[in-house]
């Protein structure tokens, strides 16, 4: 399934729930009573920055032209295609940490034992199967989506039109208003 996640700030809640499901999604178990033991400990790929008082969800943008592919001495990380994730395959990763200086957003971090480059997959596993990546799927207010660009711009323009109907209503109304 192609697409990006897509944030609407208005509706976070700071609740941190994308970040638990990002680290249980990729988790050896997937089991939350489980993963807090494994070793290395699950990391969220996702991160929930404050700025002036609003939660900002993180998480790798997966640039068309991604500097961390091109950067990469080994070959770790790949683009899958236009408007697909980019992955970083964690056994040709060697831990140079080019990626991490080369990124724009500063969402590739490192495993909890330093060794391998991490970073959001689109929960490859979850898409592939037409599921929505586990941030996605775990945010209760909405604030999350998943979405092609020709889905994001469809949304934008059924916004733009309702809010042109509701202007060109309002100055019916008052237009009438003024004729009594």
């Amino acid at each position: 399934m192609k697409g990006s996640i897509y944030v609407e700030l208005s509706k976070c809640l700071s609740c941190h729930s994308c970040e638990l499901a990002c680290a249980l999604e990729h988790s050896e178990s997937k089991e939350l009573a489980k993963a807090i033991y494994e070793d290395p400990a699950p990391v969220a790929r996702v991160r929930l920055e404050q700025v002036e008082g609003t939660a900002i969800p993180l998480q790798c943008r997966h640039c068309e032209d991604a500097p961390c592919v091109t950067i990469c001495p080994c070959g770790a990380i790949e683009k899958l295609g236009p408007e697909q994730a980019v992955i970083i395959h964690e056994d040709k990763c060697i831990g140079c940490k080019f990626c991490i200086a080369v990124c724009p957003f500063g969402v590739v971090d490192l495993r909890s034992d330093g060794k391998v480059a991490l970073k959001c997959d689109l929960c490859l596993s979850r898409t592939e199967e037409g599921l929505q990546p586990a941030c996605v799927n775990a945010c209760p207010s909405g604030a999350l989506r998943f979405l092609s660009a020709e889905e994001l711009n469809k949304q934008k323009r059924q916004v733009a039109a309702r809010r042109e109907y509701e202007a060109a209503q309002s100055g019916k109304e008052q237009a009438k208003e003024e004729q009594t």
